[in-house]
């Protein structure tokens, strides 16, 4: 009995640690130091916050007031609605990533409470809906980047206006297909702008006409992994480019796509008067290929034209001509009647069948 007591005793001895170690379990977690989102973690400091993929739908609202960079990654963020960030505000957030968010609709004034942001990263979002305001809340929004992100639909007339009023130094447009340059988004002040990766065939000379307007003419423009075309179509932007070799970073490595005889040749290696015109349609190659099928027609006409003349000039001896193969036709005949006519005669027949006759 004694003994049960004195064990008893002992194990009580350990009841208070174990109700300690216990006490994290039944107390819900407390909001990181600075306040790092419990979706989130912060790297360091909380001046860095990301968010990966956690599938969120609407931005965390419980982020540190000292954030520098927030990052959501892979979530679900659907629609910016209006001051989506202003929930606590954010005055020293410089660098804002959405990237790969499922982001289709920006609200008018979805940055609001962001005033000191200088980069936003909207990349690989299929974007179908651009306010007019969308960015009016960080007048100091100096880069956007829209990589893979205008390939729902066509948004150019959208993000003019809303870019109307924000002094941009970058713009990044790589991944979108487009085959034109997008002059409605140069706003002017413009200094670099990325076109990687689209579909552009060559640069028209109203475009390189604009890439000198004033504004423009510190603007840096980056072209790789584009399925140049250079025919004669591309003379002007090749004209330009060998002059301002400067302005495009990437100008050494642009090479042809087409036509096949000129695949992969370094576009800076050619001449503008050495690019041929190829059969394309409207514009310029095409009415070459127009006027080389009428002049081919042309030539022929004048051959037929000159082999009538030949035949009228010798109808007589053509005449003669065709009187002697009739009548050697004729003789020839008479010659096939004669030796059949030999050769059916019985009585010819018979003297050959008895020899000793």
């Amino acid at each position: 009995m004694a003994r049960r007591q004195v064990r008893a005793a002992g194990g009580g001895r350990w009841l208070p640690w174990l109700g300690l170690a216990l006490l994290p379990l039944a107390v819900p977690p407390a909001a990181a130091p600075g306040g790092c989102p419990s979706a989130c973690y912060c790297v360091a400091t909380p001046e860095l916050v990301q968010c990966r993929y956690e599938r969120l739908e609407e931005p965390p609202r419980e982020l540190p007031a000292t954030v520098h960079n927030l990052s959501i990654v892979g979530s679900n963020l659907s629609v910016l609605h209006r001051a989506a960030f202003a929930a606590r505000p954010l005055p020293d957030l410089r660098l804002l990533h959405l990237r790969h968010d499922n982001i289709h609709t920006i609200e008018d004034m979805a940055l609001q409470g962001l005033p000191a942001l200088r980069t936003l990263d909207l990349s690989h979002n299929p974007l179908l809906s651009v306010a007019a305001g969308a960015f009016a809340g960080a007048p100091l929004l100096h880069t956007l980047q829209l990589n893979q992100a205008l390939l729902a639909a066509p948004l150019e007339e959208q993000l003019a206006l809303a870019l109307r009023n924000l002094s941009l130094r970058r713009l990044e447009l790589a991944g979108n297909a487009l085959r034109a340059l997008p002059a409605a988004l140069l706003p002017a002040g413009l200094e670099e702008l990325d076109l990687c990766n689209n579909s552009l065939q060559r640069l028209t000379a109203a475009e390189v006409q604009i890439l000198g307007a004033p504004g423009l003419q510190r603007l840096r423009l980056t072209l790789g992994a584009n399925p140049l075309s250079c025919d004669c179509a591309l003379r002007p932007f090749l004209a330009w480019l060998r002059v301002a070799a400067a302005r495009v970073p990437d100008a050494r490595s642009l090479r042809c796509a087409g036509p096949p005889p000129l695949r992969r040749s370094i576009l800076l290696h050619l001449r503008p008067e050495g690019l041929m015109c190829a059969a394309t349609e409207g514009g310029e190659p095409g009415r070459l290929e127009t006027a080389s099928y009428v002049f081919f027609g042309i030539v022929l006409a004048l051959i037929g034209i000159v082999f009538l003349m030949v035949l009228y000039l010798n109808r007589r001896g053509i005449k003669r001509w065709l009187h002697n193969l009739r009548e050697a036709c004729r003789d020839q005949m008479e010659g096939y009647h004669y030796r059949y006519e030999q050769d059916a005669d019985p009585r010819r027949t018979s003297t050959i069948g008895t020899p000793g006759l």
